[in-house]
């Protein structure tokens, strides 16, 4: 077996043992490798899985690799494990997480500013379902907790990062209002 095998079976062995996503960078570090040669050999490996019509895949979450099964699997999993239909999210926590994901990270106070009605059992569920987070504080008075999206929302929403999420139609301003200028960026949040 050659070096390069032996690293993808390496990478295989660790992300069907961890069966949540793990950072490229950790899986370079753990190989001796550069980051690079790791992302190389996930590619060789998914090739090989197709090849074979395995009905394992391996996904990009982020700048981390999950081990997964392909969709079409998912029936007979769920029979065979007696597992129920994933719980749908409702209208408003919909319209919440797309608040948090467009414009993380983000307080309670503008959530709920745009929804105009209180969010704070929303928040908390989106929170318990992990598909959001807590990530700060702003540098204000009361220092509101700020809000963004997690791996999980971008592996739940099959997003390989932020840059995915579908673009916004732009709101049409009227003619005699002029957009105002951004000149600067204001560290607004602590990170935790």
């Amino acid at each position: 077996m050659t070096t390069l095998e032996a690293m993808e079976r390496d990478i295989e062995a660790v992300l069907f043992a961890c069966g949540e996503a793990v950072e490229a960078s950790k899986l370079a570090e753990a190989l001796e490798t550069e980051q690079r040669t790791v992302e190389l050999l996930v590619e060789r490996i998914r090739d090989r899985y197709q090849a074979v019509e395995s009905p394992l895949d391996i996904i990009r979450v982020g700048a981390a690799y999950q081990m997964c099964t392909m969709q079409e699997y998912g029936g007979v999993i769920r029979k065979v494990l007696e597992l129920k239909r994933s719980a749908t999210l409702s209208q408003a926590a919909l319209e919440t997480l797309a608040i948090v994901a467009y414009n993380q990270p983000v307080t309670r106070a503008l959530i709920e500013q745009v929804r105009g009605v209180d969010c704070s059992t929303l928040i908390r569920s989106l929170c318990e379902k992990e598909l959001i987070e807590e990530a700060g504080r702003m540098n204000i008075p009361g220092k509101p907790i700020v809000y963004r999206t997690t791996t999980n929302f971008l592996r739940c929403f099959g997003l390989a990062g932020l840059e995915q999420l579908p673009t916004l139609p732009a709101a049409e301003a009227p003619a005699d209002e002029a957009e105002p200028e951004l000149t600067g960026q204001i560290d607004f949040f602590e990170e935790l």
